[in-house]
């Protein structure tokens, strides 16, 4: 038994049977019942000789709505093994000690409801069988649980009946919160997505031609027609000559804000190479007593110029 990538609790060796019918599904039960091992001792001739699940998966989607969501439900029938008093059973050898292995399994089964229907206790002990590992998921929390209790009607059994009936007053305080467990598939949610990404893209064009803007396009690159004549209105912005730029898309958006930052990142470029020839034109300059003279920290520091773009608004 081992835990997937999900979180979902696996056991190894066991495929899961798609069944697409009724009589499949029923057909693959009675195939599992025929693999159930059985056991003849003095109480019962049929006596189950170890725990036995059917696991039930059911994925549901509407006919009708065109969406991802699915609901998804897991479903577990279980045959928990007799557990007898071994006094009583007159079995021995092999028999005794799979009833041994039987009583162990349900003691940690009955450790685990124990600790779910103590709301002081933090941990749950899941792991300590293969049992309790497997059903984690379905005892408590987000499922349904349902117990049935078979026992005695008979005096001399009266301390198993007992038992029993102890283990269902504890499986009774259990505390349930079932929710509705819906999925989205990936593939079809990208393309829903897509989809709705192009019905918008229509809806804004149909808008631009009733408003007389049919030559706005919101799909692909700016091309270097359009980057040209965007980046000769930035820079006459800058200048003054320019006294807004029109907005049409988020697209003109993106670019004019790259243009910006290409015209700023240039001006620096420039101010740093004029600043670095000026101080090694001083530096070179010969000084009154013939020597060349080397600026010193005493001296005024030399600022740099950045682009400072004029305060004007963009529409």
């Amino acid at each position: 038994i081992m835990d997937d990538a999900k979180g979902n609790t696996t056991i190894r060796g066991v495929h899961m049977r798609q069944c697409a019918h009724e009589q499949t599904a029923l057909a693959a039960l009675f195939e599992g019942n025929m693999n159930r091992t059985v056991g003849d001792q003095a109480l019962n001739a049929n006596s189950s000789r170890s725990h036995c699940i059917f696991t039930l998966y059911v994925t549901s989607r509407s006919r009708v709505e065109s969406d991802s969501a699915s609901i998804v439900s897991k479903l577990h029938l279980i045959d928990l093994a007799g557990s007898e008093r071994l006094s009583k059973t007159d079995t021995s050898g092999a028999t005794a000690k799979e009833a041994q292995y039987i009583n162990k399994s349900l003691t940690f089964l009955e450790q685990v409801v124990m600790a779910l229907g103590n709301s002081n206790r933090s941990h749950v002990p899941f792991r300590q069988s293969k049992l309790t590992s497997l059903l984690k998921d379905s005892l408590g929390g987000n499922s349904k649980t349902t117990m049935i209790a078979n026992i005695w009607p008979e005096d001399r059994h009266v301390e198993e009946s007992l038992s029993t009936l102890r283990f269902a007053s504890r499986m009774m305080k259990v505390q349930t919160d079932a929710a509705v467990n819906i999925t989205v598939d990936p593939a079809t949610q990208i393309k829903q997505l897509q989809r709705t990404i192009a019905e918008l893209k229509a809806e804004l064009q149909m808008q631009n031609q009733l408003m007389g803007k049919s030559h706005i396009s919101y799909e692909g690159t700016v091309t270097e027609d359009e980057r040209f004549e965007m980046e000769k209105l930035v820079r006459g912005y800058c200048v003054g000559s320019v006294p807004e730029i029109p907005v049409r898309s988020l697209r003109e958006v993106k670019e004019y804000f790259r243009v910006f930052k290409s015209i700023n990142e240039q001006k620096e470029a420039e101010s740093q190479a004029a600043t670095a020839h000026a101080i090694a034109a001083v530096a070179a300059a010969p000084s009154a007593n013939g020597k060349t003279s080397m600026p010193s920290s005493q001296q005024t520091p030399v600022s740099y110029t950045h682009l400072t773009l004029p305060t004007k608004r963009i529409v």
